[in-house]
C-alpha cells in the first residue's frame, strides 16, 4: 500500500535499515504527527493532536516521547544546535499545544516531531549540523522535566478550577 504524500517516510531506507534507533523514531514520529488522515482532506493528525484533547495530561504525554525522540536522535550524534533546534520545535509545539482550541488547530499543522525527522534528514544527507550534543543531552531532559511538570501543573489547576468557571447543574 501506497502511503499519501503527507505521510511518506522521512529517512532513505537505507538510513532506516542502517539502524533500529531511527527506524523507531520514524515510526514514532509518524505515530505522532501523520498517522491519520481527515476524510476528505489531505490534513493529517496523530496522536499528538489526540493526546492534546486532554488538558495538561495529554500535552505532556506528548511533550515525553518528543522528548524521547530527540535524545535517540542526540544519540545519533546530532550537533548541539541542531539538538537545541529540535527542543525550540518541541517547546513551541507544547507551548503554544497548551491553549486550549488554538493549541489543538495548531497542532495540526505544526507537526514538530516530523519537523525534527526532517532535521535529522539534514543531518544525514547533506552533511549538515555536525558535532557532538552530548552536553545538551542533560539539560534537554531538565528541560522537559521542568515542561512536563508544568502542563500537569497547569493541567490540574484548570481541570480543579472547570466547575469555578462553567456551571454545571444536574
Amino acid at each position: 500500500m501506497k502511503r499519501p504524500v503527507d505521510d511518506q517516510f522521512v529517512l532513505t531506507r537505507t538510513q532506516r535499515e542502517s539502524s533500529s534507533e531511527l527506524a523507531w523514531v520514524e515510526e514514532v514520529t509518524r505515530l505522532l504527527d501523520t498517522k491519520y488522515r481527515i476524510p476528505g482532506t489531505s490534513i493529517r493528525f496523530g496522536a499528538d493532536f489526540i493526546l492534546g484533547l486532554v488538558p495538561g495530561l495529554g500535552d505532556a504525554l506528548s511533550m515525553g516521547f518528543s522528548g524521547l525522540l530527540i535524545v535517540t536522535m542526540v544519540r545519533k550524534g546530532v550537533s548541539m544546535n541542531l539538538a537545541l533546534r529540535m527542543l525550540l520545535n518541541v517547546l513551541l509545539d507544547t507551548v503554544v499545544g497548551s491553549i486550549p482550541i488554538l493549541g489543538n488547530v495548531f497542532d495540526l499543522f505544526y507537526k514538530a516531531n516530523r519537523r525534527n525527522l526532517l532535521l535529522m534528514r539534514e543531518h544525514y544527507d547533506e552533511g549538515k549540523h555536525k558535532g557532538s550534543a552530548w552536553p545538551i543531552v542533560l539539560v534537554t531532559l531538565a528541560v522537559l522535566a521542568v515542561l512536563v511538570a508544568t502542563v500537569l501543573g497547569v493541567g490540574y489547576w484548570v481541570l480543579s478550577n472547570l466547575p469555578k468557571f462553567i456551571p454545571i447543574s444536574l
